[in-house]
């Protein structure tokens, strides 16, 4: 092909390749604002750690509603806990202990679940109860759908 049979310039081919260029520059821009958005907005690259957090906001809700039973059915996630052996590592009077009325916290009047950061095999959730200064930080292992009170601490957030 030489410059004198050169195909025809057609600008509505030109206008969609356009197009579609800057449609990909878009799309690429609004991937990395999610992903990186997500992190620094203290909820995991691209919000993944939204949905253990909600887990967590429903293990609160049952505490506030005094509903121990369940509160303690969604820390071991197992809804049947009442028929297997009790836990000896934490058992339903120790709980009751931590999150019933007689706890330091008293009634949880008031929650709020703040930034999850995931290390190792789980996730660490800061929650702030009845407004306190100092969230309680609980550890979410995603594999077993497990929770416990995190051995580490995120600092202030």
């Amino acid at each position: 092909m030489t410059l004198l049979n050169a195909p025809e310039y057609d600008p509505a081919k030109e206008r969609k390749n356009r197009n579609i260029l800057i449609g990909i520059g878009i799309g690429i821009v609004l991937i990395t604002a999610i992903g990186v958005g997500g992190f620094f907005a203290g909820h995991g690259w691209f919000f993944d750690d939204l949905g253990i957090e909600h887990h967590v906001g429903t293990f609160m809700g049952a505490v506030q509603a005094n509903d121990l039973e369940r509160a303690y059915a969604i820390w071991l996630n197992d809804p049947e806990w009442k028929q297997h052996p009790q836990n000896p590592n934490y058992d339903f009077s120790r709980f009751q202990e931590d999150w019933g009325p007689k706890s330091r916290d008293g009634y949880v009047k008031s929650y709020h679940v703040g930034i999850s950061k995931r290390t190792g095999t789980g996730c660490i959730v800061a929650v702030t109860i009845n407004k306190r200064d100092k969230p309680v930080f609980l550890w979410y292992d995603p594999h077993t759908g497990k929770m416990s009170f995190s051995p580490l601490d995120l600092g202030t957030y």
